[in-house]
């Protein structure tokens, strides 16, 4: 063999080698960024992509009329099961007693319809899922309901490639340097540039109507409003919109405060609570009680929101187009 083929063989030999490393996983690589907690893949989706928020449920004995409304409670199930959403975000207060896996085994009825059409729900831990039990039991009787979540209290998930939704556990600090806040500024510093909209689900709210002459232990506690002051400062920056739904507060809300749309969204069947509503709520409808859900339509750059109110003068459940928002991508 004359030394003219050696060259172009070593050449190619040394091109091998080179396409061979660059497709083996080195072990020193740095890490990806942070990813979703859960994936649902674009072609998994709706077209427009669909997501339903409510909560404060309370699932329990439907014999039960004193904490919660049975009839508006199964009717708003039926109601999101018609609607076939790609999910639902639960905004916590699922059971009555967390304590009491009989109010979970009501859920597990109650929602049936749900399994049958194969809809994602993703919960949110809410100040009843630890009432009459201690941590560690609540905890459990609440992962044996939803068995994906266990071990996590707090969680995220990208649906499609510009949904990004995270739920959050306002029974934890929220504060700077707390775990769960060091793992939600993780999760917003890494977002996928595809990402337009980033949706919050928890229970305690961040911004409310502030009550003077009743119920005002659910007003924003500290431990929220320093969630508030952190999205203030990243929607400056970020190339995503968002919007955050909690519950606690029976009854329904809306707020535009620093680029960040907010939402009281507790009307699940709960016992509903009245507001004096202020002038920062852009619902001024003052009927009660609010029994509704809220459906988000992403379609193209645009976010979708409607309300939808059980009226409870009829006989049959009946819904009515209460409130609607749009949000603009970036």
């Amino acid at each position: 063999m004359g030394e003219g083929n050696l060259i172009p063989r070593f050449c190619a030999y040394l091109l091998s080698v080179a396409i061979a490393f660059s497709l083996t996983p080195q072990k020193n690589a740095p890490p990806p960024l942070t990813s979703a907690t859960f994936t649902v893949d674009e072609g998994d989706l709706q077209k427009p992509l669909t997501v339903v928020v409510y909560g404060d449920m309370r699932f329990t004995d439907p014999a039960n009329h004193d904490a919660t409304n049975p009839t508006a409670r199964q009717a708003l199930v039926a109601r999101i099961a018609l609607e076939k959403p790609d999910a639902i975000l639960l905004n916590g207060d699922v059971p009555w007693h967390g304590g009491d896996k009989a109010d979970y085994s009501v859920y597990q009825t109650e929602t049936g319809a749900w399994r049958t059409n194969r809809l994602r729900v993703y919960p949110a831990l809410g100040n009843h899922e630890f009432s009459r039990c201690e941590v560690p039991q609540c905890l459990e009787n609440w992962w044996t309901a939803f068995p994906e979540l266990r071990d996590r209290r707090w969680y995220s998930v990208a649906l499609g490639r510009q949904l990004y939704a995270i739920a959050l556990d306002s029974d934890m600090s929220l504060m700077p340097g707390s775990d769960q806040r060091q793992w939600l500024e993780t999760q917003i510093a890494s977002l996928s540039a595809s990402v337009r909209f980033v949706l919050i689900t928890m229970h305690h709210p961040p911004v409310a109507d502030v009550q003077k002459n009743f119920n005002v232990d659910h007003n924003p506690r500290p431990n929220e409003i320093a969630l508030a002051d952190f999205l203030k400062s990243v929607a400056v920056t970020s190339k995503a919109r968002f919007l955050v739904s909690a519950g606690h507060i029976h009854n329904y809300e809306r707020f535009l405060q620093d680029d960040v749309v907010y939402l009281v969204s507790g009307g699940g069947g709960a016992h509903p609570y009245p507001v004096e509503r202020t002038p920062s709520d852009l619902y001024r409808d003052n009927s009660f009680p609010n029994f509704h859900y809220v459906k988000l339509v992403l379609d193209g750059n645009t976010l979708r929101g409607t309300m939808y109110r059980l009226d409870p003068e009829t006989a049959t459940p009946t819904w009515k187009e209460k409130d609607t928002f749009l949000l603009h991508a970036k």
